[in-house]
């Protein structure tokens, strides 16, 4: 799988501030954050889709919800920049997407152990005491 360009937009002061605030607190900067940063969102998740199997069931929006929820959740991080905001959003999405493909193969999967242990107990002969 060949990598893809990350789409990095120039450093911008006001978002910058706005995910300050918001990691401080203030709900009213998420408000206005949300529509300023959802554009280019929506680009990285769709670039990051690219690169996945034809007929996937996430779509960006959907992806960006998904990474939006696990944002939301981080406290930890201080913004450095809304560069390092995206990048690191595009790390989140790129995870949803591994963790969503793991899913799907391991359903595919039979466990071995179960299926032997079923066939030894289906063959197995019961001889009464």
């Amino acid at each position: 799988m060949s990598k893809l360009p990350l789409v990095v937009p120039p450093v911008d002061s006001d978002v910058t501030e706005l995910l300050r605030a918001w990691k401080s607190g203030d709900d009213q900067a998420l408000e206005r954050l949300v529509p300023a940063i959802y554009r280019e969102l929506r680009a990285i998740a769709a670039q990051q889709l690219r690169g996945e199997r034809t007929g996937h069931t996430l779509q960006p929006t959907a992806l960006v919800n998904e990474a939006f929820l696990k944002l939301r959740g981080l406290s930890s991080i201080r913004w450095q920049d809304r560069a390092h905001f995206f990048a690191f959003s595009s790390r989140i999405m790129r995870r949803i997407l591994v963790d969503h493909a793991r899913s799907r193969q391991a359903g595919k999967r039979v466990p071995r152990r179960s299926t032997s242990a079923w066939r030894r107990a289906g063959t197995a002969r019961w001889s009464p005491p």
